[in-house]
């Protein structure tokens, strides 16, 4: 994976508590997450789809740029701002959402443009750190990163520990093989079936939340599994392992565009029963969240933000504005949570 050096910053260590649920199941075959090695393999620089997108995953992005904010770069606290960088942590696990390119060690993606929409709109550099899921939290406590774009989904636990700002419609996506007949709605759909899912995820929540709901009802709860990265777990599915795998509808659907073998069988919302949506995420209390909520709500009416979501595909999950949601206004902003999050509820 792609490190960069982390800046020395004379932050208080905050104690890392846990952000989601303890695991409750077995673990087949290590935990997995959406941060695991995604690279393609093939050496191809580009991938046409289906549903019309050309996918370039060559080193060589010549992302879309933003011109600087002056009014959302005021706003960037001094301690973050004195160095002339922003740090984005990114898991680099899952097309199209963040990955590595070709040379396999260039983080690209829409969340990698999304950032760097960010920083430009800031006024700052644009400083990558590729992380594993499981150690972002940790990372963004100790100001070894700034700020997170890898496709984090609000929820009550996180709000607790971080300061958010809205980008993009969450939702995850069942997928199954090409020739099965599963339609995905809810817990009877999934009872005694095999599915692979994330560990510490918002689709791993869900799934643990339905398993509950199909015990107490006297039904066969779903396996859940795990495995060490996405390559292995489309693997295990293509080959019949699992019968299921939750994602990222982005991803979800990007397969279901690219191979011959896969269809996505089922949506749902990431914050399932509610709704939910990306953010970037930032240390609660910093003062960067309302920074950045300004710099994409700059880059939602300037363009770029709409032209990042074409380029990869994900127009359907753009947001009319970007929201700092927290701690204290978590529970108040539900309602218009659900309806920016059904912005993109078209199939």
């Amino acid at each position: 994976m792609l490190r960069t050096t982390s800046r020395t910053r004379s932050k208080t260590k905050l104690l890392a508590l846990a952000v989601l649920p303890a695991v409750v199941v077995p673990v087949l075959a290590g935990c997995s997450d959406p941060g695991a090695s995604a690279s393609n393999g093939s050496g191809a620089q580009t991938t046409a789809a289906r549903n019309g997108v050309v996918y370039n995953t060559s080193p060589e992005q010549n992302r879309i740029r933003a011109e600087k904010d002056a009014a959302a770069a005021a706003k960037v606290p001094q301690l973050i701002g004195k160095d002339g960088k922003l740090t984005v942590a990114t898991t680099a696990g899952s097309i199209p959402l963040s990955f590595h390119a070709t040379d396999d060690k260039t983080p690209i993606g829409v969340e990698t443009d999304i950032a760097q929409l960010v920083a430009d709109k800031l006024g700052l550099e644009l400083d990558l750190q590729v992380t594993s899921w499981e150690n972002w939290p940790l990372k963004t406590q100790s100001g070894d990163v700034e700020a997170v774009f890898s496709n984090v989904g609000i929820n009550k636990d996180r709000v607790k520990l971080f300061d958010f700002s809205s980008y993009r419609a969450a939702f995850m996506g069942f997928e199954a093989k090409k020739s099965s007949n599963y339609n995905i709605k809810g817990a009877d759909d999934i009872s005694g079936l095999k599915v692979s899912v994330g560990s510490g995820t918002n689709q791993e929540k869900i799934l643990l939340a339905w398993n509950k709901e199909l015990e107490a009802r006297g039904k066969a709860p779903a396996t859940l599994q795990y495995y060490s990265s996405e390559a292995d777990t489309i693997l295990a599915l293509s080959s019949g392992r699992t019968d299921l795998n939750i994602g990222p509808y982005p991803s979800t659907t990007y397969r279901e565009n690219t191979r011959d073998d896969l269809k996505v069988v089922g949506k749902v919302n990431a914050g399932w029963p509610s709704e939910t949506l990306v953010a970037a995420t930032t240390l609660k209390g910093n003062g960067l969240a309302p920074a950045i909520t300004d710099a994409l709500n700059s880059a939602i009416k300037d363009g770029s933000y709409a032209e990042v979501l074409n380029r990869w595909g994900l127009s359907e999950e753009a947001v009319p504005e970007s929201k700092t949601i927290t701690e204290a206004n978590f529970a108040a902003t539900k309602a218009a949570t659900k309806a920016s999050a059904q912005a993109g509820t078209k199939s």
